[in-house]
């Protein structure tokens, strides 16, 4: 799997796309494969915060029940409805349709701690050669 170049990722395996001050966040494809099929995801409200490295959500599979990082703070914008009715986007297109939130970002300089798609391949090599 290739990481899209236009994201940022977490060592927790979450990603978030950045668009002026408005950030959308997903779990990624190694996430969504550790996972196994999900079944249930919970989210936050419009309106709630979210606060870099805290849990804001939770996605549960047929293995196991997993929190949800944020990778930035914010507010929340926007939340992917669609994931109460198909939970399955997130394994089918976590990179894509299966996009958990949006937020509008507290302070943008929130993701220099973040890691470019290449940077996160290698994360993810060393950690699973360890």
């Amino acid at each position: 799997m290739s990481y899209p170049a236009e994201f940022l990722y977490t060592k927790d395996h979450e990603w978030v796309l950045v668009e002026a001050d408005r950030a959308t966040i997903g779990v990624t494809d190694y996430a969504q494969k550790e996972l196994g099929d999900v079944v249930f995801v919970e989210l936050p409200r419009v309106g709630d915060s979210v606060t870099a490295a805290q849990p804001f959500g939770v996605v549960e599979s047929v293995k196991a029940v997993s929190d949800v990082f944020a990778p930035v703070s914010g507010s929340v914008e926007e939340v992917n409805s669609r994931l109460q009715d198909k939970p399955e986007l997130v394994n089918s297109d976590p990179h894509g349709d299966g996009w958990l939130i949006r937020v509008r970002m507290t302070d943008p300089r929130g993701t220099e701690k973040l890691m470019a798609a290449d940077a996160y391949e290698t994360y993810l090599r060393e950690t699973q050669t360890r």
